[in-house]
């Protein structure tokens, strides 16, 4: 198989490493092929691929779906980003708890986050290109979020000022979502 699995602390998140095939033209590797994640219990179906560019310092999220659920599974393609997947499913064992991880466009790997975290990233090089495939269609009326620097996640990112957006500077605590958070 052309992929390995590494767990994370969160079991349901799963970092995979992509067999890359390297020589003096440059790299080739898979982004994806669908029976190969099956064969390792990843029987989501990707639907919509979302592309973002960002620079240094740039930090996207924490980002989910309520209405419409989504599996994401992340590459970085250029740059290097710290990425943050956090357990908002109020039944879970690991509710609340986060992982975080560099990946990198030197390194082909790829975070596989199942439906019912939020996701983030900040940009820790001059730039990266960031692909993620989704299992679900984007509901902009289902859209949630947490507040980056949330106390009671205490996730320990890379920057202490990011960049962020409008929206996302507005998102609140874990503790203040109520209804807002997944079953």
């Amino acid at each position: 198989m052309p992929m390995r699995v590494v767990p994370t602390a969160i079991p349901d998140v799963l970092l995979i490493e992509v067999d890359a095939f390297r020589d003096d033209r440059g790299v080739f590797y898979e982004l994806h092929r669908q029976p190969h994640y099956s064969a390792v219990g990843i029987s989501d179906r990707f639907v919509q691929d979302n592309f973002s560019r960002s620079t240094h310092g740039v930090l996207r999220g924490l980002h989910y779906q309520l209405e419409h659920p989504q599996a994401k599974l992340v590459t970085v393609l250029s740059g290097r980003v710290f990425d943050v997947a956090v357990d908002v499913r109020r039944s879970s064992p690991t509710f609340g708890q986060w992982v975080g991880c560099e990946l990198s466009g030197d390194r082909p790997q790829q975070l596989y986050i199942p439906p019912g975290f939020a996701h983030g990233f900040c940009v820790l090089s001059e730039s990266a290109d960031f692909l993620y495939k989704c299992s679900d269609i984007y509901a902009p009326s289902g859209e949630r979020g947490i507040i980056w620097n949330d106390p009671s996640l205490a996730i320990s990112w890379p920057i202490e000022d990011p960049h962020l957006s409008a929206k996302d500077r507005a998102f609140r605590t874990l503790g203040d979502m109520g209804a807002d958070l997944p079953r």
